[in-house]
């Protein structure tokens, strides 16, 4: 039982028959009750006309307590009478068992016009009316309610039995409706057993426009989500192993070329050979821990959470721009900035800042100029390289992109990419154009704090992302 309530068709079906039971119940009940006020009206009625009709016999009062009124006098055979004095005493006519006549005894000294209740008397239930008859005098009529009881008793069976069938074919009928209905739903179900245990991401087909249609069509988009974010992923893992293979390629060789450099010389090797062989390993090794790291960063289809404050973009590019100087020192930094306060996170804003001062600082000749500005929240940076082509600029923040005329130049591909997400995550733009000095200009557009409440003291974690 507990394992068909937990199925969706045996909860419908339970439920169901559970609301067709409660109106069946409903309904019987208030049958039942209108019936038997019927009855009891009906009975009422006639008996109150009996009574009137007999109350008009003139030698009724006059009558002893020896003598039998037949039941012809009243009209019929199934009641009983009697007569009720002032005084509280009574003379039967008929076969009357005892009764406790009290509220009778009030039609008789005037204080009500009629009377109608229920006595037990005798072993049965009686109905009773009352009169005035007479002077000081009223007349009983009683019936017995035995017959109307036996109808009663033989309905609320009839009920109970026609009830009871009508649970059970509700019961039946809501187990095939939930069959029926949720068809859809168990073919949907299969489905999406099947995707989980073969990691086919196919989408399912989609029939009608109902509830499950809508369901199966949210179900498609996540699909070819996961499909994009897994297609993401293989071909992050490709695009990484390519570009890894190359450095540790080129790292294992200078190693062996040491190892057997000392070998053969017993370890005595020229310094300018070994110094140049050590310095290429460091700058291969320093390729690898950045290209590691960028991969880390891309690598990552959720954001961590990011500690969030109020930030001077102003101080990111001191910071950033005091990092790039050591690396380049052959080129001149012209730099004219403008204090402007973003939130978001401080440590991805500087990267992303240094990552466009190192692209400026690697393609421009020696001695030449990076150009840096900064107004109202608009970071532009300029430098006098090749600049970049018409045709490449719409793939030059793609992962591991790389123009033609860079693919011997040291880089992973990488560092545009993580610009473009952190643009993305502050809910900025950056673009791509030509500087006047012929070279390539990159734009970084960060929007100002919407003015708010004040956020609760101290710093708060952000997961980022824009919509």
């Amino acid at each position: 039982m507990s394992r068909l309530l937990r199925s969706l068709a045996g909860r419908v079906t339970l439920l169901t028959t559970i609301a067709v039971g409660l109106a069946v119940a409903f309904v019987a009940v208030g049958a039942f009750m209108t019936v038997r006020v019927q009855l009891q009206s009906t009975l009422d009625n006639s008996l109150l006309e009996r009574a009137h009709a007999a109350a008009k016999y003139p030698l009724l009062s006059e009558l002893t307590n020896d003598y039998q009124l037949p039941s012809w006098a009243l009209g019929a055979a199934d009641v009983r009478i009697a007569f009720v004095y002032s005084d509280g005493s009574y003379r039967t006519y008929d076969q009357l068992p005892p009764m406790q006549l009290d509220a009778e005894r009030d039609v008789a000294t005037g204080d009500r016009d009629w009377t109608a209740r229920t006595i037990y008397a005798g072993g049965r239930d009686y109905r009773v009316v009352a009169v005035p008859a007479g002077k000081g005098g009223a007349l009983v009529v009683a019936q017995s309610l035995e017959p109307q009881q036996q109808v009663l008793a033989r309905l609320g069976v009839v009920m109970l039995v026609f009830g009871l069938l009508g649970v059970v074919a509700a019961g039946v009928a809501g187990w095939a409706v939930a069959r029926n209905g949720l068809r859809p739903v168990r073919r949907l179900t299969s489905e999406v057993e099947a995707i989980a245990r073969t990691e086919d991401l196919d989408p399912i087909e989609v029939e009608g426009d109902d509830e499950v249609a809508r369901l199966a069509t949210a179900f498609n988009e996540m699909l070819t989500a996961l499909a994009a974010s897994r297609d993401r992923q293989r071909r992050l893992v490709a695009d990484a192993g390519h570009e890894l293979r190359t450095p540790l390629t080129s790292l294992r060789t200078n190693i062996e070329l040491l190892t057997q450099a000392d070998a053969e010389t017993a370890g005595v090797l020229p310094e300018g050979a070994r110094a140049e062989l050590l310095a290429d390993v460091h700058a291969q090794i320093e390729e690898l821990t950045t290209l590691i790291g960028d991969l880390v960063e891309l690598s990552r289809d959720d954001e961590a959470a990011h500690v969030v404050a109020p930030v001077d973009l102003a101080e990111v590019v001191d910071q950033a721009l005091a990092r790039v100087r050591r690396r380049a020192p052959g080129l001149e930094f012209d730099v004219a900035v403008e204090p402007f306060e973003v939130v978001g996170d401080s440590a991805a804003l500087e990267r992303a800042v240094t990552n466009l001062l190192d692209n400026a600082a690697k393609w421009s000749p020696p001695g030449g100029t990076v150009t840096v500005r900064l107004a109202g929240g608009v970071l532009t940076v300029d430098d006098e390289g090749p600049g970049i082509s018409e045709e490449d600029r719409p793939h030059v923040f793609d992962r591991f992109w790389r123009a033609e005329e860079s693919r011997g130049m040291p880089g992973s591909g990488l560092g545009l990419s993580i610009v473009a997400r952190v643009a993305d995550r502050h809910a900025g733009t950056v673009e791509v154009d030509r500087s006047p000095a012929g070279g390539a200009r990159f734009v970084l557009t960060l929007p100002a704090p919407a003015p708010a409440a004040p956020p609760p003291s101290g710093a708060h974690l952000w997961t980022g992302g824009r919509g």
